[in-house]
């Protein structure tokens, strides 16, 4: 596998969420990123709880990333979240000691978008978007202050589906929660990278990793502890992972199969609201606007997943190295 050049400079805007704290442990081990701000928004759970586990991980993984509150409800529909999947808190399973209070800005998740990414484009350096929640926050910085499109490399987010969905019969959680938010974006010009539902259910880590992963460190063993609470019922067929694709695909893009196609996103169907629609065939008529993942070698992914794991622990302290090639 090959190593990214350069860092990426990168916003992470998250609901914390047990698949969400993965996918941030990941991100925050990865040489390869330079991760400038974590924005939190309401999803799986509410966004008191949300900021809260973004700093319960931080103050985990001996990290100061700047931290900024952002949207508490979606666009135009009701709040809607998955605490019955992630628990009360949103990581349910775990207990965590404290948080990191000093990472958290008095900034709107907005404004502290708005002003990393122009201090980038100051730079001469762009910024790149990964989005593992609902797309509210994206949709409210697209449309406040449209200039900053352009210093935008492109948005990498967890969300939509090809076919079915797990929220509603079409739509997946991450766009099903806020649709409006999921065409604001895909419609904004900012080219969009979409790893979505059946590539989250075909990265799996199987049943025999497991106990090795939570042997091999402080990480390993919150990690798993926090997955036994989220997919207890599927450990004979694996884990599938949902958030962690989209971290997988920013650092490790050729495990993945894309395709370049035009998206939009269903807002008025009363059947069918949230869902993504996926033109691969091309009878829209339109250009395409994402990069959209329809595969991913299970395999590779797999040995990735424990890879990622190891380098966790690394950064808890309770690994002092990672042994074998860096994956990122």
């Amino acid at each position: 596998m090959t190593t990214l050049s350069t860092k990426t400079r990168v916003i992470i805007d998250t609901d914390p969420g047990i698949d969400d704290a993965i996918a941030l442990g990941f991100a925050l081990a990865a040489k390869a990123l330079d991760i400038k701000l974590i924005t939190t928004v309401s999803g799986n759970v509410g966004i008191e709880n949300v900021t809260n586990n973004a700093l319960k991980l931080l103050k985990f993984w001996n990290q100061h990333v700047p931290v900024a509150r952002g949207a508490a409800e979606p666009l135009l529909r009701k709040p809607m979240d998955a605490s019955d999947v992630h628990g009360a808190s949103g990581m349910r399973g775990y207990e965590f000691d404290g948080i990191q209070p000093d990472c958290l800005l008095e900034e709107t998740a907005l404004e502290a978008q708005r002003r990393v990414i122009m201090e980038g484009a100051s730079a001469g350096e762009k910024t790149t978007l990964v989005t593992l929640g609902p797309l509210t926050n994206i949709a409210l910085l697209l449309k406040a202050y449209p200039q900053v499109k352009e210093h935008i490399e492109r948005i990498v987010m967890m969300g939509g589906a090809l076919t079915r969905g797990n929220l509603g019969v079409m739509s997946e959680f991450n766009v099903g929660v806020d649709p409006e938010a999921a065409k604001i974006v895909f419609a904004s010009g900012v080219h969009v990278a979409m790893v979505g539902l059946e590539v989250g259910d075909a990265a799996r880590v199987m049943p025999e990793d497991i106990e090795s992963i939570q042997n091999s460190g402080k990480s390993g063993d919150m990690l798993v502890k926090l997955l036994l609470n989220y997919r207890v019922h599927y450990q004979e067929e694996g884990f599938s992972m949902y958030d962690p694709t989209a971290v997988a695909y920013l650092l490790a893009p050729q495990m993945f199969e894309t395709k370049d196609v035009f998206v939009d996103v269903e807002c008025a169907g009363g059947l069918t609201a949230g869902c993504t629609v996926v033109d691969l065939a091309g009878y829209l008529g339109e250009k395409p606007n994402a990069t959209v993942c329809v595969g991913v070698d299970q395999k590779a992914f797999r040995t990735w997943f424990v890879h990622q794991i190891q380098k966790c622990n690394v950064l808890d302290g309770s690994a002092l190295a990672v042994e074998g090639v860096l994956l990122d």
